[in-house]
Order: structure tokens, then sequence, then C-alpha cells
């Protein structure tokens, strides 16, 4: 599969990114631009901030996951503590990245 120019792959490591994350993905949508969001690490706090159900609604679900390892890691329940608005198929591998890195023509990593 070839890199899409217009899709923005986005992976998000640290908690601190909450803000430039949502400006990013509204900046990138303006702009025609599909996004694909993977939060791992110590990112996967963002999850519990107050402004991440905004980013839930921003981005369709096939395009937003969460490292289901990392969750567990940082003492989260991936089978009864899903994130508001999101559903268990977001729940994802390091495979879903993999599949940003093949799919989109620009990446950042926050």
């Amino acid at each position: 599969m070839s890199k899409d120019p217009d899709k923005l792959g986005i992976f998000v490591t640290t908690p601190q990114y909450m803000t430039p994350l949502l400006k990013i993905t509204e900046a990138a949508q303006r702009a025609g631009k599909k996004v694909k969001i993977f939060l791992t690490f110590k990112a996967i706090h963002l999850t519990k901030h107050s402004e991440f159900a905004k980013l839930v609604k921003m981005v369709p679900e096939d395009d937003l996951a969460i490292c289901a390892d990392s969750y567990v890691c940082e003492g989260f329940d991936v089978d009864t503590d899903i994130p508001a608005g999101m559903t268990p198929k977001q729940m994802r591998t390091q495979a879903f990245h993999g599949e940003i890195l093949s799919q989109c023509g620009k990446y950042i990593v926050l």
C-alpha cells in the first residue's frame, strides 16, 4: 500500500500534549486531511483528560486507538475501563502504529 499524502499520522507518547494534539487535529481536518492517532506509553493518561472526549468526537473510531498494553501497564483495565466514547475495538496493539506508518504520507510524534 502506498502512503496517502492526505493522511496525517500522529503518534503520541507523552501526556502533556492534549492542547497541541487537539489543535493539530483541527488544523489538519480543516485542511481536508484524514488524521490517524495512536496513544501509547504515558500518553494513555490523556484518556483521563477533561478534553479527551472532544478528541474522540473529532476522530472516527477506526482512526483513533490506544495501546492496550500501555493502558494495562499504567494500571487501567482494558475490559472494564474503556474511555468514554470509545469502544473495545479501539484498544489496539502496536500493529496499529505500523498501519499508520504504512498509510500516512505525513507523520508526527508528540
